[in-house]
């Protein structure tokens, strides 16, 4: 997992450079979460792919202004899928499409050791939580759990507000803790 100086270098290099095995290491880290929202819109691993190829062409053949880019992740993320509603719109010849027209797959939640710790009921009762969860919440949940995006990150990337994100992030975690028969806590803020 790369952190952020380390994205932010890669780009350097990429942009000032043209170094193929920056790009190719930016690449690696960033194809599978990209596939994944990529595969949101688009319904089809195939399509995913060509779209996610797409954005990194495009972002090589752009490498020289790469420097003015000041958060990668959200431009990679806003040229996915921007990419993929103009695929969509190509084929469907539609005149818009919605976050909430999105069907979102999450990854596998057998991550870090804690996780691997519940139990198998548990761990179905969750999946089937998460996987009953409206298309925003879905999508903004899994942006938030597996890919690791900030709420401002996911604004920009979905285009709507960081109070938008912070009600759909509540709303999906109250939707899982009624599945799993979970007390929230109230707080005030």
């Amino acid at each position: 997992m790369l952190h952020a100086d380390e994205i932010k270098e890669l780009q350097r290099r990429i942009g000032l450079y043209d170094d193929e095995v920056a790009y190719k290491a930016l690449f690696l880290h960033f194809y599978k979460p990209l596939l994944k929202f990529a595969a949101s819109f688009v319904k089809s691993g195939e399509t995913a792919e060509e779209v996610v190829s797409d954005v990194f062409i495009s972002l090589w053949e752009r490498r020289q202004q790469l420097e003015n880019v000041h958060n990668l992740p959200v431009y990679l993320y806003v040229g996915v899928k921007n990419t993929s509603l103009k695929y969509l719109l190509k084929q469907k010849k539609q005149v818009a499409i919605t976050i909430d027209d999105l069907s979102v797959e999450l990854a596998s939640p057998h991550q870090d050791p804690e996780q691997a710790l519940l139990t198998a009921e548990m761990m179905s009762r969750i999946e089937a939580a998460i996987a009953g969860l409206p298309p925003r919440c879905k999508i903004i949940f899994k942006l938030i759990r597996e890919d690791g995006l900030k709420y401002k990150e996911i604004a920009q990337i979905l285009n709507v507000s960081v109070k938008t994100i912070d009600n759909q992030l509540a709303v999906a975690i109250a939707k899982i803790a009624r599945v799993l028969n979970v007390q929230l806590k109230k707080t005030t803020r």
